[in-house]
């Protein structure tokens, strides 16, 4: 038995999980606490609150191996600067003050990368059941405030992942319509291209919302006009109050927006054709998961037919993509558990 020690840092939260791990390899979740991120000036004391809290709870002063602490942000050579905290950690450093023998620093859509060996049936729902190759890798695309890609590779050990910037390639227009988006966006912020990014994730929502309203096909319902132009107003303000994109979706989810199902139903074959691109380019027979935090909240949209029609619309390429394992990771804490995942392998 082993403990390990996993942790889901972000600007606002993080989220501390004591695992313990078996002789053969099986996890078990022990204790798990959230705390608020900008309330410690360093993660060091919240680990160390966390442990004492951990102990109290589980009578067992608990000393993990290992740990892996998943970060909102880039990760170079096992150190990160957090964009929305005044962190600077080092494994380094938090091994030495921590006296854990090895600590991992990792992305934290990489930990989703991880995290997705670490996930039952239930944690999943099958687009497209294909043939999976046991051995072969797998990829990982997830819309959320970005756009995030990984793949990762099975090893005699373990898996091996990989980072990917893959969400800022070229948008790629499909229809009339979606050309008209491309040349709207770029006019509108005055650049001369436009990543994938900016369409598939929840900015993206938003701004296909705006290109079809500012089009006029159609006319927008007063209650998602209204929140569109309070956030419109709260542009270049550190903190807003309002969710357009989830109001977006909500709204197309129960039919009472014709602007919110159009928008949605470019999103989602925009997305489909995203994840179809990534699966060309590596050909992730071993399955291609779809993450983030948009994709579980509109999967009745997913599961209407228009994301795998896009994700398998290559020409040629069709009977390729028609038998590649698709699924969509519906536990939210997918990059805990891939943290943990992380941490046993060290």
């Amino acid at each position: 038995m082993a403990l390990l020690l996993a942790g889901d840092i972000g600007g606002t939260k993080t989220i501390l999980r004591l695992v313990e791990r078996s002789v053969k390899g099986e996890m078990k979740a022990l204790f798990e606490l959230r705390y608020p991120s900008g309330e410690f000036p360093d993660l060091v004391p919240m680990v160390e609150k966390f442990l004492t809290e951990a102990a109290a709870k589980l009578d067992f002063v608990p000393v993990p191996e290992k740990a892996c602490f998943a970060i909102a942000g880039p990760v170079v050579n096992n150190s990160a600067k957090l964009t929305n905290l005044p962190w600077v950690l080092e494994a380094r450093r938090l091994e030495e003050e921590l006296k854990i023998s090895r600590v991992s620093l990792i992305n934290d859509f990489v930990a989703v990368g991880y995290g997705v060996w670490g996930l039952d049936e239930s944690d999943l729902q099958v687009l497209q059941a294909g043939k999976r190759r046991e051995h072969d890798p797998i990829a990982v695309i997830g819309a959320g405030t970005g756009l995030g890609n990984c793949f990762a590779v099975p090893e005699a050990n373990g898996v091996r992942v990989f980072s990917s910037e893959g969400g800022h390639g070229d948008f790629a227009p499909r229809s009339e319509l979606d050309f008209e988006l491309l040349k709207y966006l770029l006019a509108k912020h005055d650049i001369q291209r436009i990543s994938i990014e900016r369409v598939v994730s929840g900015q993206g929502i938003v701004s296909i919302y705006q290109f079809l309203r500012d089009r006029k096909f159609a006319a927008q319902s007063p209650e998602v006009g209204e929140v569109i132009r309070k956030w419109e107003s709260e542009i270049g303000k550190s903190e807003k109050t309002v969710d357009p994109g989830a109001t977006i979706a909500t709204a197309a989810l129960e039919g009472r927006d014709r602007l919110a199902e159009q928008t949605m139903q470019m999103f989602v074959e925009a997305y489909g054709a995203a994840a179809g691109n990534l699966a060309l380019t590596l050909l992730p027979y071993g399955g291609l998961y779809v993450a983030g935090g948009i994709a579980a909240k509109i999967l009745p949209l997913i599961l209407e037919g228009s994301f795998m029609r896009a994700f398998t619309h290559k020409g040629r390429m069709d009977g390729l993509l028609e038998v590649m394992p698709v699924s969509v990771v519906l536990n939210p804490n997918v990059g805990l558990i891939g943290a943990a995942v992380c941490a046993a392998g060290l």
